[in-house]
This record gives C-alpha cells, structure tokens and sequence, in this order.
C-alpha cells in the first residue's frame, strides 16, 4: 500500500498549497484514505480514538498554558524593555541597534515560543529606533525578521512542543537540546550583522552615548523575566517539575509579573484570555489532524517502506540526512513550518530513528531547518510579517538585506547535522 501512502502526502501537500488550514487538510486527507481502504466504520472508529487520544492528552495542556505565559508577558510591555537593555549594552558599536534587535529577540522569544509573535512584536519596538538613527532598511528589516525565528528555537518553543507530542519525544530534552543551536543561532546573527555593516558601514550609523545610570535602569527592568525564564527552565533541568508543570508555573509568573507592572486591566486580562484560547484551539485541531493523518500513514507502511528502499540501496545515514535536509529547504521556501513538520513526520521521523540518529537531535535539526524556512523567499512567514509591521517597506528590500543571515542559517544546519553532539551535550547532561 505505498502508492496510497505517496498519494495522500501530494494530497495533504496540495491542500496546504493552496491555503486549507493545516488540521483540516490533514484530517481530510487521513480519514478519506482511511475510508477507502478500510471503510467508513473503521474510519470512523479511527477518528474517535484519535480525537479521545488528542483531548485527553495530558501532556498537551502544556501548550495553552506556554502560550498563556508569553501572552502575559507581552501584555506587560517587557518587549520594550528587552530591546532597551540590548541597545544599553550593544548600541554603541556601529550596527549595535540591529545586533540588540537581535539580542533582545532572543530574550523575548524565551517567554514567547512563537516566532512570528516574536518578529511582529520586536519589529514593532526596534525598527523606529533603528529608523531614527539611519539604519538601512534592508539591515533594519532582516535583523527583525531573523531575530523572530529565534522564537522557536530557544526555548519554551511551542514547535518543540508539538514536535514533542506527535513523536513521544521527552519535551524536557528537546527545551534543553535547543539552548545551544539558540545561541549558535544568536552569533550567526551576530556574524551577519558584522558582515552586512563591514561591506556598507553607512547602513548603520553608530548611536549616542548613554550615561551609566541610564544603562543600570535599563539593565534593573529586565531582571523579573530573566527570573521567571530561569525558574522556568531551571525546574525542569533539575528535575524540580515536568514541562507542563513548568508551564503552569511560568503562566502563574507571567500574571504576577503583568499585575505588578500594572499593564493588565479587565479589558487587557480579557484580550488575553481570549488570544489564548484561540491560539490554543487552533493548535488542538492541528494536533488531532496531524494523527489522524499519521494513523492513516502508518496504515499504508510508507515510512517502513522507504527505510528498506534507504537500507537496501546501502546508502550512507549522513547521506540521507542531506537529502532530508534538502527536502525541508525547498518545503520551507514554500510553506509555513507546522505545516511542513507534520506533514513530513510520519515519513521522516521512523526512517531517521531506523538508521540510529536520536529523536531529540533530529527535532532540533528540524526545527533550525524551519527557521531557515521563515526567511528564505519567496513566502518566508517572517518576510510578510515585517511586511505587515513596515508597509513602507519593500519586500524586495528585506529579501536583499536576509542573505548574509540565510547563510549563517545553512552554516549553523551543517553544523548540527554532522555533529550531533553540540545538540545532545546539555540534555545527556541533565537527563541521565
């Protein structure tokens, strides 16, 4: 039954393409093959036990409670404060707006999870900094839409979360094995942006000094979120909670912290609540379609399938990993990154652990093969959210200034992919 397994992926494919939200093309697409291979009663039975499987699930009320808390903290304004810290320790050297940009994406992308949330919150703070100064808007526009994709790297990541759940992965050791390729990713920026500003040094003009008592009320601001990410990530690493205990604890942080700061009014706390609650739902129905797409994968036996073809071709493992890698590029430049996770998953996932690479590292290779993804033309999700955030500004013109930033992307994949242990150091570390 492979053939059917090969034509329900271009189906699922197809309908993604052409804009049917991810859930419902892969739950159309799983219960229709189910349905005529094995009958309607069966595919009926099938959805039943999937949507108990989907509900029930414990572990996933760790994600509208990780989504609760970067709410939170947004609605408490710490995005402003991150950038001015960044800009107080980094803005003095010439390109150090966009490299606090980049900085203080990483900051709020650790209480966050979400990139495009990212990208559209901090562009929203640092392009008219940035703007004022006379930064280029090719380096002004690529540092925010590259400094968003951290946001599903460093962790609390809801991808990761996702990924955690649909592969039975310890979620604990995805948030850990992300820390490294973050702060890879964080210098890669870095590097990009020192490139861009060496070749043109008038893209970005150097800033005006600021008095040490200014940097110390900058730097004071910060301190409640660098706790509550600690806390956070802390407790899990030393076994204290689970991450969906973690969650609850950092959603709980995130209240106090917005109550204190005085930002979170009825009309506040409410639009919260309710962006919460949509984003949490639309996450569930990604979920229960993505397994009963799987249950319809695992059915036809494509993923075993493809294991022998790779096994009985004696191909090299890190040649198949290059190819997958090659896969993710191409599906990344076109489609947004759940979307391309799990739709490849019930494919990938079986044949990669089959050839004996560890599921924590994969995730993590994935989930940098997504950020690639987000800024890599011509429909990088990141691109038309700075879009959105500067309409004055051409897409052509953000396109121009996210190349140096794409190859220190690609760098950092190959990196990851042919050395497996940078990923794994920290979570063999703490997770013995």
């Amino acid at each position: 039954m492979i053939l059917p397994g090969l034509l329900g992926f271009v189906a699922a494919l197809a309908l993604i393409f052409v804009r049917v939200p991810i859930g419902i093309a892969l739950a159309v697409v799983g219960f229709g093959g189910f349905y005529l291979l094995k009958g309607l009663t069966p595919a009926l039975s099938m959805i039943a036990i999937a949507a108990k499987d989907s509900s029930m699930s414990y572990a996933l009320s760790v994600i509208p409670l990780f989504v609760l808390m970067g709410n939170l903290i947004a609605a408490a304004g710490i995005s402003a404060d991150l950038f001015r810290a960044a800009q107080m320790l980094m803005g003095r050297m010439r390109g150090g707006l966009a490299l606090a940009t980049v900085l203080s994406c990483g900051g709020f992308a650790a209480v966050c999870g979400s990139s495009v949330a990212t990208a559209y919150t901090m562009g929203k703070v640092s392009l008219p900094s940035m703007k004022r100064y006379g930064y280029s808007d090719s380096l002004a526009t690529a540092s925010v839409a590259a400094g968003g994709t951290l946001g599903i790297i460093i962790p609390p990541s809801v991808i990761m979360v996702i990924y955690g759940i649909a592969t039975e992965t310890h979620i604990g050791k995805l948030f850990a094995a992300g820390l490294i390729p973050g702060l890879l990713g964080i210098l890669g920026y870095f590097a990009a942006i020192r490139w861009t500003v060496w070749r043109n040094p008038a893209s970005a003009p150097l800033a005006d000094p600021v008095s040490r008592d200014e940097r110390m009320d900058a730097y004071r601001r910060v301190w409640p979120v660098i706790l509550l990410f600690g806390v956070v990530l802390g407790g899990i690493y030393g076994g204290l909670f689970t991450a969906t205990e973690a969650a609850g604890v950092g959603a709980t942080g995130g209240f106090l912290f917005a109550l204190v700061r005085g930002r979170l009014g009825f009309a506040q706390f409410y639009n919260v609540f309710l962006s919460t609650l949509e984003t949490s739902a639309v996450m569930f129905a990604i979920v229960l379609g993505a397994n009963i797409f799987g249950e319809f994968m695992n059915m036809t036996g494509l993923d075993t399938a493809v294991l022998k073809l790779v096994k009985g071709h004696d191909l090299q493992p890190i040649t198949v990993i290059f190819i997958i890698i090659a896969i993710y590029v191409v599906l990344g430049a076109l489609m947004e990154e759940l979307s391309m996770i799990l739709l490849t998953l019930p494919v990938f996932f079986p044949l990669v652990v089959g050839l004996g690479y560890d599921p924590v590292w994969f995730g993590i290779l994935v989930v940098v093969l997504c950020q690639v993804g987000l800024i890599a033309p011509p429909i990088g999700m990141n691109l038309f959210v700075i879009k959105a955030v500067a309409p004055d500004v051409s897409l052509a013109t953000t396109i121009q200034g996210i190349s140096p930033f794409i190859v220190a992307d690609v760098l950092r994949v190959a990196l990851l992919a042919v050395f497996p242990v940078v990923t794994l150091v920290l979570p063999n570390l703490l997770f013995k």
